[in-house]
């Protein structure tokens, strides 16, 4: 699999339960062959005008580029948040196995 075919998706969630719930469902669905929460980190942004600051936990989520919509709405779909964050960035190269097994993981079947 060329490895711009894998991206990283990341999202951030008010709660560590939030985060390993969203987690385990997109590996559930086989949205993504892998999800990684991490957390506490400090979120700083504006939102209504207004700069604010909170306590939030990271999703990071390893999928191939032709499930990247699919998991895009499914977070969007079941996120907390009105416009919850969700960034896909193209992998420039790693592991050959890893990156077939994301693509094997993530082949379109359903769990």
């Amino acid at each position: 699999m060329p490895q711009h075919e894998t991206v990283r998706v990341e999202t951030t969630v008010d709660t560590r339960d939030g985060a390993e719930r969203l987690a385990r469902s997109v590996v559930d669905r086989r949205l993504a062959a892998c999800a990684q929460v991490g957390g506490p980190v400090t979120s700083f942004y504006r939102w209504e005008g207004e700069v604010r600051s909170d306590e939030e936990w990271t999703v990071v989520a390893k999928t191939s580029a032709d499930r990247l919509d699919e998991l895009t709405a499914h977070i969007v779909g079941v996120h907390p948040y009105d416009v919850p964050e969700v960034v896909a960035v193209p992998v420039a190269g790693g592991n050959p196995s890893y990156l077939a097994w994301v693509r094997d993981e993530t082949a379109g079947r359903t769990a």
